[in-house]
Order: C-alpha cells, then sequence, then structure tokens
C-alpha cells in the first residue's frame, strides 16, 4: 500500500513539474489608453475659464497619456496659469509643456500628461514659413506597468488652407521619429482632413486608427462635420487596436476629444 502511494506522490509531483515548464508565465496587462484633446488654449464655449471643465473630459476618458494641443503656460489670455501643470493637477497626472512659440507675454505649444513618469522628453521644433505660426511635436518616453517601454508624441499641425507648412511638417515628424527605438503613438490635431497629401504621407510611416470609408469627425464639437484630430502608432505589427471613441463636450472645447485603446504586442 506505501508503495503504491509512494509512486502515486512521484507521478503527481512529475506532472505539476511538467505543467509548471509548458505552461506560460502569466503576462502582465498591455493596454494603453490614448486621448487627443485640443483644450482652446484654456477657455470654454462658454467664454469663460473653466479648467475643471476640461480636466473632467480628461478624467471621464481615464488615459493613460493624453496629448494636449493649444496649450497656453503663462499667457495673459489665460490668466497666467501653467495649463499644462494646472491640468496635471487636476487630473493626477504627470504634466509636461514643449513651447512652440513666444505669446502674450508667455508662451503657447503643445501639452502631455500621463499616467507614468518620464525616462526622457524632447520637444522637436517643426518647419513653418516666415510670418506663419511655429509649431512643435513634444515626445515622452515612458514605461507601462508591464515593464514595456514606449514613446508616446503630441502635435499640432499648421491650420491654414494651403498645405505648404503642414506637409513640411509632418515629413519632419516622419524623419524625425521613424526611427525611434521603442513602439512609438503619434496623437494630436492635424488640421488635415483623411486622403490629404499630409495625412497621406503620415500613412506611409504611421498606422492610422479610423474608417476611412467613414471617418468619425471630431470638429466642431457642438455639430462635427470634419476629422481633424487623430492617433497613430508604429510600428503596425506591435499594436492592436482594442477601440475607438470620439467624445464631444460642446462646452470643454470647440474640438471633440478622440479615445483610442491600445494593447501593446510582444515581438
Amino acid at each position: 500500500m506505501r508503495l503504491k502511494l509512494t509512486i502515486f506522490l512521484i507521478h503527481l509531483f512529475a506532472g505539476y513539474l511538467l505543467r509548471a515548464q509548458v505552461e506560460p508565465t502569466p503576462t502582465y496587462e498591455r493596454t494603453v489608453k490614448v486621448l487627443s484633446f485640443n483644450i482652446y488654449h484654456g477657455e470654454t464655449m462658454k467664454g469663460d475659464f473653466n479648467l475643471d471643465a476640461i480636466a473632467q473630459v480628461v478624467i471621464n476618458a481615464d488615459a493613460d497619456f493624453v496629448a494636449l494641443q493649444e496649450v497656453d503656460h503663462k499667457t495673459n489670455r489665460a490668466h497666467n496659469y501653467d495649463l499644462a501643470t494646472e491640468l496635471g493637477w487636476r487630473t493626477k497626472m504627470s504634466p509636461l509643456f514643449g513651447k512652440a512659440m513666444n505669446y502674450d507675454g508667455g508662451e503657447y505649444g503643445e501639452g502631455i500628461l500621463s499616467k507614468f513618469t518620464f525616462l526622457q522628453t524632447r520637444n522637436v521644433p517643426l518647419p513653418f514659413s516666415p510670418g506663419n505660426e511655429p509649431r512643435a511635436a513634444l515626445e515622452i518616453i515612458s514605461v507601462l506597468p508591464s515593464g514595456d517601454t514606449i514613446a508616446f508624441i503630441g502635435t499640432h499641425l499648421d491650420h491654414l488652407e494651403d498645405e505648404t507648412d503642414r506637409v513640411a511638417q509632418v515629413k519632419k515628424i516622419n524623419e524625425e521619429f521613424f526611427s525611434n527605438r521603442y513602439p512609438t503613438i503619434l496623437a494630436g490635431d492635424m488640421n488635415a482632413l483623411p486622403g490629404s497629401k499630409a495625412i497621406n504621407i503620415l500613412e506611409e510611416i504611421w498606422a492610422p486608427l479610423y474608417n476611412k470609408s467613414n471617418p468619425t469627425p471630431t470638429y466642431p464639437s457642438n455639430n462635427p462635420e470634419k476629422k481633424i484630430d487623430y492617433v497613430m502608432f508604429y510600428p503596425a505589427t506591435r499594436w492592436h487596436v482594442l477601440s475607438t471613441e470620439v467624445i464631444c463636450d460642446s462646452v470643454a472645447s470647440d474640438h471633440c476629444a478622440y479615445l483610442v485603446t491600445l494593447e501593446l504586442l510582444t515581438e
């Protein structure tokens, strides 16, 4: 009887060891929620200055990374607020501001909010014609809870009808970030319609996240008619799209926010 019990226990233990060797080790979740949001320099569509209304859109979206456009830093029109820092405080996210130009006693440019800290940041000036508004692309390198390192870029392209500056700017973005060593997400107000020359150039490198046959409009927020806000990623083999959502708050901004949920795939 003891011999049979011993043999049984040996087989049971051997089976356990075999399963331990072949069963995959559980992995941490690699879901990433990204929001692109043009905040109209902090002024709501009621004409007041209500950062709580803007922050609430971000809070409700529960994004991990937020690309903010039209961000004022201590300008007179923004009541000398550092908008990125103020919104970071209200949303309990890490803030970063990237200057595109001097404006109204302060600075104007891009902002990023992140649930995670920054390993590295850089602000890349984009080309522009004399007399036109300077633009920039703001990048962070961050580590997800899974331990994976990614890059996240927020930008805001030229708004003029003439595409000259936008085309130059997307070419610079492709040139600057194509060699990134980490999986990368690009988000922002591109001021360009799907199928336009600027968007086509971006999509030579970046995978788009919208229905090309029927793109959901993002502007204006009170009655969206055209898509100009985007989230894209690179390389295509490292990301899987789980969902997309256009969030239209007609008070918080003149733009709808664009929320995308992605899954980072293993190599």
